[in-house]
């Protein structure tokens, strides 16, 4: 950390010259400082010991200040001090800029507390109740941290990743293959067969991808990460599905197979706390899925996104 700010002001009209005309300024934080000490006490040798510093490191920094300005701030009489025009309207200016760069040291001390901050998150609907449970749990203990939750499939929220629109997201993903991706595996979920609470095949515990396909199905839509999953399964094993349904929104998916109609496939997870609803294993090798968090390599992690995907993590530990 450099040890002062920087910061850019723009000079009004009244300083404007050829030289500087229409430009932005860059001074130290510390000369305005200065400058304002000076100001307040119009005395360069009180100002200096106010300030914890030579007259002589004082008088040369105000000077500085003017001649980047190329403008004098002060009227030097003798030892007495006064205040150009200038510098009494130039005055408004410093007090402004030295307010603001100390309202940005407090919202980093804000930022470092968890006392202010955004997170975007994007979350395939199957792992919904996991960012819920983390989600009430840290709100309770960091309620002034704000929340953006983005649903989709994998494939659009690795979209919004890559344009920065998100800062982690939460979806299933067999292969770590972008280099540009950090992952994280969570855990494995069984892919299932769903269907109505009511239904006879709820009397077994495991079903085959053979039996599962002979039966009516409603399927999330192709762009679902789930829906081509499973297809490359049956197509492995040379199976032609009785796919009847296929619809984009999984809760209207969901609502359908509770009336024993029809029936779908999903990773376990995806019906956890979800009533009138059974899962059944699917019988075969590979037929699980693995939940990862995604976020992207060389990127500043936020101290929220930090502290929340902690607790997300340690809340599935203990469950």
């Amino acid at each position: 950390m450099t040890k002062f700010l920087r910061i850019s002001i723009f000079v009004k009209p009244y300083f404007s010259i050829k030289s500087i005309d229409k430009t932005d300024l860059e001074m130290e934080l510390r000369q305005l400082k200065y400058f304002l000490k000076a100001k307040e006490l119009l005395n360069f040798t009180e100002a200096a010991s106010a300030l914890y510093i030579s007259q002589s490191t004082l008088s040369q920094q105000i000077k500085q200040l003017e001649d980047e300005l190329q403008v004098p701030l002060f009227n030097r009489i003798g030892k007495r001090i006064t205040l150009t025009e200038a510098g009494d309207l130039f005055a408004v200016y410093a007090q402004q800029s030295v307010n603001k760069a100390s309202d940005g040291l407090e919202l980093l001390k804000d930022l470092n507390n968890l006392e202010t901050g955004k997170v975007a998150i994007g979350v395939t609907y199957a792992l919904r109740h996991v960012v819920t449970k983390a989600l009430i749990l840290f709100s309770s203990e960091y309620p002034k941290i704000q929340f953006e939750i983005v649903f989709g499939t994998s494939q659009e929220l690795i979209q919004k990743l890559n344009h920065f629109e998100l800062d982690v997201i939460l979806t299933f993903e067999e292969i770590a293959a972008e280099a540009h991706f950090k992952y994280l595996e969570l855990f494995t979920s069984p892919m299932a067969l769903v269907t109505a609470s009511e239904t006879p095949l709820t009397y077994k515990k495991s079903i085959s991808l053979d039996e599962a396909s002979s039966l009516p199905l409603a399927l999330p839509s192709s762009g679902f990460s789930t829906t081509q999953f499973i297809n490359k399964a049956f197509e492995k094993s040379n199976l032609h599905p009785n796919v009847t349904i296929e619809i984009n929104d999984i809760p209207t998916l969901l609502e359908l197979i509770k009336t024993g109609k029809w029936h779908t496939i999903l990773t376990k997870t995806t019906i956890e706390n979800e009533k009138d609803l059974y899962a059944i294993p699917i019988q075969g090798k590979n037929m699980t899925r693995t939940a990862m968090l995604i976020s992207l390599k060389e990127v500043y992690e936020k101290k929220a996104v930090t502290a929340f995907l902690k607790m997300l993590v340690e809340n599935l530990n203990v469950n």
